[in-house]
């Protein structure tokens, strides 16, 4: 056998070592799955959605399909799932946070800013303003104005809000917490409707429309 053959063969051999290494044997496999981002749903359980076992080699798992399956997780808003070699696969996690309540019979459903139900509570959160729609779900018109209004609101303001009212997305009102009434109307100039309305809750009324930023009423 002449030198160049034995080298040709030696690199076959070394080649097909290193991919059966790599894509076929466990040794570098996945040995541990690090969860990232997770403050209310258990790592445990995010691992368990994975579904890759230990063992399987690192370079076959199908990210999307892990994404997807850790996405089955209502409580999960979005998910990155990336190699960490020698053998972990990183998952990083960015988790729904609620910013409404919807009355759910006796009970009190999270809904988060895309109009996902993330869960049903015996007691609501009292930081957070009851929404009142027809139909709260993702999608819906008047359900994603009031969400849009309800993210609209400053800091200063949004603690005082008690419960968000949308009829239809053109009717979107609010009631304090001290009683008092805000027609606010679409989800249009909604940085000049809470400006104004900021100013004008310094004045004892019963209703404020800022519904137009350009003709404020106050009765």
């Amino acid at each position: 056998m002449s030198r160049s053959a034995f080298l040709a063969l030696l690199t076959v051999g070394v080649v097909g070592t290193a991919a059966w290494l790599v894509f076929f044997s466990s040794v570098l496999g996945v040995r541990d799955i690090q969860v990232v981002g997770n403050l209310g749903v258990p790592a445990q359980q995010i691992q368990q959605a994975t579904g890759v076992p230990e063992g399987r080699p690192l370079a076959v798992v199908d990210m999307a399909q892990v994404e997807e399956r850790i996405m089955k997780i209502r409580q999960i808003e979005s998910a990155r799932v990336s190699r960490g070699w020698p053998g972990t696969l990183v998952v990083e996690v960015v988790e729904r946070e609620p910013v409404a309540v919807v009355p759910v019979g006796t009970r009190s459903a999270l809904m988060d800013r895309h109009g996902v139900m993330i869960e049903v509570k015996d007691i609501a959160p009292p930081s957070l303003p009851v929404l009142r729609v027809d139909h709260p779900q993702p999608g819906d018109p008047a359900t994603g104005a009031a969400l849009a209004v309800i993210k609209a609101l400053p800091d200063d303001l949004a603690p005082r809000v008690a419960e968000v009212l949308a009829p239809s997305p053109e009717t979107v009102s609010l009631r304090l917490k001290d009683g008092r009434a805000v027609v606010w109307g679409g989800r249009d100039r909604p940085r000049d409707k809470a400006r104004i309305l900021t100013t004008l809750l310094k004045r004892p009324a019963d209703t404020y429309d800022v519904s137009s930023p350009d003709v404020v009423t106050v009765k």
